[in-house]
């Protein structure tokens, strides 16, 4: 089983930033990456990288503000978010996968272990 665990939310204002850090603890995870829940909204994907770190997928919503980075030997997943704006408000999470064959999905479907989230507001 794998634990997922976020740190770095919290409340910003228009234009700034934040760093979200997630730390995975147990088996060994490939595809990472962060989705996000607004209020009265759907989970969406935001971003997502490859174990290698090679391959970086990012929603067109963010990309250009926010970077994905991971740390194998740290096994961490980090999303630097800058520029932040009113509508990156939600509930972030971090997610991995356990195939090593897949690629980086936009469905969450496809990841097997989640993080229980960390709150973002962004405050104008």
């Amino acid at each position: 089983q794998v634990q997922l665990v976020e740190s770095g939310g919290g409340l910003v204002q228009v234009g700034g930033s934040l760093r979200l850090s997630c730390t995975a603890s147990g088996r060994t995870t490939y595809t990472m990456g962060w989705f996000r829940q607004a209020p009265g909204k759907e989970r969406e994907f935001a971003a997502g990288i490859s174990w290698s770190a090679r391959s970086t997928v990012y929603a067109d919503s963010v990309k250009g503000r926010f970077t994905i980075s991971r740390d194998n030997a740290k096994n961490t997943v980090n999303l630097q978010m800058n520029s932040l704006k009113p509508e990156d408000t939600g509930v972030y999470y971090c997610v991995a996968d356990r195939d090593p064959g897949l690629g980086i999905s936009r469905f969450d479907f496809q990841y097997d272990y989640w993080g229980q989230g960390t709150q973002v507001t962004v405050s104008s």
